[in-house]
C-alpha cells in the first residue's frame, strides 16, 4: 500500500528519475520519494518532541504538536524533494567552470592528430568533473556502444546546457565529417564571450547589492542599536544579556543573507576563483 502512494507521488513529479540521473543519485524516482518521506517523517517528529517539551510547562504542547506536525511535515517533504535540483546546479556550476579549459585542451589534442577516443581518454583523466562524463563515453564504447549513441547518452544525462553544446557539435561534425576541432573552437569561443556578460552583468548588479548591504547591514544596525540603548535608557527598561544575544543573532542571520545572495547569484565560469 505504501509503495502505491510513493509511486503515485514520484509520478505527480515530473521528470524526476531524469533529475536523480543528472544528480548523480543512484535512487528510483520512488525509493527517492519513499526516503524522502521518511526523512521529513523523522525530522518533523524530533523538532515536535521538542517544542512538545518546551511548552508543557505552559499546557499547550500537545494542542501545538497537533497543529505543527501537519504543516511542518509538508514543509519537510517539498524540501528534501528539491535536494536533487540543488545537486544539479552544484554539478552545472562545477561543469561549466571546467568547460572552457577542458575545451581548449580536447582542441589541442585532436589539433595534434589524437584520435576521439585517446582524447576523450585524456580529458577524464585531467579533469575531475567534465572527465566523469568522458570517461562513462568511453566506457559505453567499450561496452561496444558507437560513438553517437555514448555522446547522446552523456548529452541526457549533463545538467549544463554549455556541456550539451560541445557534445552536439562534436557529434555533429563527426556525422557530417567536418573537422571536429575547429567547430569546437567556434563554440569554445562563443561560451567564453558569453561568461564575460555574464560577469559582467553581475558586477552591473553588485551595486546595488552593496549599496542595500551598507544600508540595511551597517549603517540601519548602528544607528538602531545606539537609538534603541538611548531609548531604553531613558524608558528605565532592564537589557538583558539575552536580548543583546538576539540582536546580535538577527545581525548575523542579515549578513549572511546577504553573503549567500552574493555568492548564489555568482555566475560559474572560467573566471571564477
Amino acid at each position: 500500500m505504501g509503495d502505491v502512494l510513493f509511486k503515485r507521488i514520484a509520478g505527480k513529479i515530473a521528470g524526476l528519475s531524469m533529475k536523480l540521473q543528472q544528480a548523480g543519485m543512484p535512487d528510483t524516482d520512488v525509493e527517492f520519494v519513499k526516503k524522502t518521506f521518511f526523512s521529513a517523517f523523522y525530522m518533523t517528529t524530533g523538532i515536535v518532541v521538542a517544542l512538545t517539551v518546551l511548552l508543557t510547562k505552559v499546557n499547550v504542547g500537545v494542542a501545538v504538536a497537533l497543529l505543527i506536525f501537519p504543516v511542518l511535515f509538508m514543509m519537510m517533504f517539498m524540501y528534501f524533494l528539491k535536494f536533487p535540483d540543488v545537486r544539479i546546479m552544484r554539478i552545472q556550476r562545477e561543469i561549466d567552470k571546467e568547460i572552457v579549459y577542458a575545451g581548449r585542451f580536447l582542441v589541442i589534442e585532436l589539433e595534434s592528430g589524437i584520435p576521439v577516443y585517446d582524447a576523450f581518454k585524456h580529458v577524464s583523466a585531467n579533469y575531475p568533473v567534465i572527465g566523469k562524463y568522458f570517461q562513462n563515453i568511453c566506457e559505453d564504447i567499450d561496452l561496444g556502444t558507437t560513438i553517437d549513441d555514448a555522446l547522446n547518452k552523456a548529452v541526457e544525462l549533463t545538467p549544463s546546457q554549455n556541456f550539451r553544446r560541445v557534445l552536439w557539435q562534436i557529434i555533429n561534425s563527426m556525422t557530417t565529417g567536418a573537422d571536429v576541432a575547429t567547430s569546437l573552437n567556434t563554440v569554445i569561443d562563443q561560451i567564453v564571450r558569453e561568461q564575460r556578460i555574464t560577469l559582467n552583468e553581475y558586477g552591473r548588479r553588485l551595486n546595488p547589492l552593496a549599496m542595500f548591504y551598507m544600508i540595511i547591514a551597517v549603517i540601519l544596525p548602528s544607528i538602531g542599536i545606539t537609538m534603541f540603548v538611548i531609548l531604553v535608557s531613558f524608558l528605565s527598561i532592564k537589557l538583558t544579556l539575552t536580548t543583546l544575544l538576539m540582536i546580535a543573532g538577527m545581525m548575523g542571520f542579515v549578513q549572511f543573507l546577504f553573503y549567500t545572495v552574493v555568492k548564489s547569484s555568482r555566475p560559474a565560469s572560467q573566471f571564477e576563483d
